[in-house]
Parts: structure tokens; C-alpha cells; sequence
């Protein structure tokens, strides 16, 4: 089976070709291929397939196996793929995803893709199976979870947003899987550590959802940055600083919000599994 290893800004996944490959089990594929020391390594396996409604469709599963709404920093890498591999020919495309169809803006130099913008939409209105205090009208929710005061946002993936006066100190390993899988999260959750550092700069750490602490996560800082804007903390244009890079966030007016940010290959390879096989 084919793959291409790519990351965003750090948030790094495998990804396979459903239009050449056929992946019989990909939670499985997920657990053994995303193991730093036993597979190839990464935070999660993302699979690229037709859609009858987009361009292409992205299915994206954690480090754990399970199945997630939506990745923004790997939707980049899907446009990238998508463009440089012949699958859609124009640098304005949409992909279908759990939490809906996103569009992207790619920039193009010498023929590849080095950055995308991401129309993530507007965050949704907090449903009850994100936030189980939700009212499900409101789309930033002010909580208290397990002693910890942030705010609850859905990006079609359901997020906990937590500001701390130091990203560097911040509990991520410790109060991290503790709030993932607290209770008032019943689909489990996305934990953003952000410290803001002016009106248009804020800092952050991901203990994401399914695979642990990351070094970036796309949805989150779209999460952080609607939260940040709600609660007056910082402005419409923002820029997110993470361990794995940067990302640059605009909340328009209507509360749709662009991320630009790059996608990168890393390397092509081929991964040797009786359970799934070229077509």
C-alpha cells in the first residue's frame, strides 16, 4: 500500500489514496501505522476518496484509531495532494469532510502547493454531545470543567479552549487526557492551552483528541481564535504561534474564519499489510 507522509505546521499524518488503494480496516491501519516506534510514524491516518459533493473526500482517523469530524491542518495537506496529484486541477477546491464541506484557497509556486487557506466556516452552535451543559444555540460557551474555567467551541469538532498565563507551564500532559475524557465531554474532547500575547498574537498547545499532545492543531487555534475575538482578548487578525509553526487567523464579520498556513510532504513510501492492497 502506497502512502505520503505530510504535516502542517507539525500536525503530521500519514495519508493513502482511496482512488488507488483499497483500505479494508483503517481504524487499524490508524493504530499500527501511526506508532512512533513501531510504524511509520504521526498523529493520525488521513484517507483521500471521491465525493459526490466536493472535489474530494477526507476521512481522517487519530493516532487511536478512532474517527474524527475534521482537521484543519489536514485538510491543507489533502489540497496539496489533491492539486499536485492530478485529482482536482484548479487552486480553488473544496473538500468534503464530517463536519461538512470546506473551501480552499491554494498558493502555487513552480507548479506546488506551499500554503492553503482554509475557509473553516463559522463555529457551530455547541451541541449537547460536545458540551453536555450546552444550550445548543450558542457557539462559544464559557465553562468550568474538572476545576478548569476556558470555553467550549464546536468547528464541526468539539474543542475546550483554555487560557493560561504560560503555554510552557501549562498542565498539558496532566490536566490533558483528564478533560479529554471528562464526563461534561461526552464525544470526548480537544484541549487548546493559549496564552495571548497581544491583540493579534497568541501562543498555543494541543492535547488533541485521540492522539495525545501535538504540535499543532488547525481546528483548535480556529477554536482559541473565536473564543479569544468572543471574549474581546484580541482582534479579528490574529496569528497563532504553536510547536510545530505558525498559522494566521482572520475572524470575518459574518464569524466565518480563514486559516493560512503551509502543507508540507515529508516522504512517499509503501507500507506492507495483508489487510489492505493496491487495486
Amino acid at each position: 500500500m502506497r502512502f505520503t507522509k505530510m504535516h502542517g505546521a507539525g500536525n503530521d499524518y500519514v495519508y493513502v489514496d482511496l482512488f488507488r488503494e483499497r483500505v479494508p480496516d483503517p481504524a487499524a491501519l490508524a493504530r499500527a501505522i501511526s506508532d512512533r516506534h513501531t510504524g511509520v510514524g504521526s498523529d493520525g491516518l488521513i484517507l483521500i476518496g471521491p465525493s459526490r459533493r466536493a472535489d474530494v473526500r477526507m476521512i481522517m482517523f487519530n493516532a487511536d484509531g478512532s474517527e474524527g469530524e475534521m482537521c484543519g491542518n489536514g485538510v491543507r495537506c489533502v489540497g496539496k495532494y489533491a492539486y499536485e496529484r492530478g485529482l482536482a486541477r484548479r487552486r480553488e477546491i473544496d473538500v468534503e469532510t464530517r463536519a461538512g464541506i470546506v473551501h480552499l484557497s491554494l498558493r502555487v509556486r513552480g507548479g506546488r502547493v506551499d500554503e492553503v487557506t482554509v475557509d473553516m466556516g463559522a463555529p457551530r452552535p455547541v451541541p449537547r454531545a460536545f458540551y453536555r451543559r450546552a444550550d445548543g444555540t450558542r457557539a462559544v460557551v464559557p465553562a468550568r470543567v474538572g476545576g478548569v474555567e476556558g470555553w467550549a467551541v464546536s468547528m464541526g469538532n468539539p474543542h475546550f479552549v483554555v487560557p493560561v498565563d504560560s503555554v510552557e507551564e501549562a498542565p498539558v500532559e496532566r490536566r490533558g487526557p483528564r478533560l479529554e475524557r471528562h464526563p461534561d465531554f461526552p464525544s470526548r474532547v480537544n484541549v487548546e492551552f493559549v496564552q495571548v500575547l497581544s491583540r493579534g498574537r497568541f501562543r498555543q498547545r494541543t492535547w488533541e483528541r485521540g492522539s495525545g499532545e501535538t504540535r499543532a492543531c488547525g481546528s483548535g487555534a480556529c477554536a482559541a481564535a473565536a473564543a479569544l475575538y468572543w471574549a474581546g482578548r484580541t482582534g479579528r487578525r490574529v496569528r497563532a504561534d504553536l510547536p510545530g509553526g505558525t498559522l494566521r487567523l482572520e475572524v470575518k464579520e459574518d464569524g466565518r474564519i480563514l486559516m493560512t498556513g503551509p502543507a508540507v510532504e515529508v516522504f512517499r513510501g509503501e507500507w506492507p499489510t495483508p489487510r489492505a492492497g493496491r487495486r
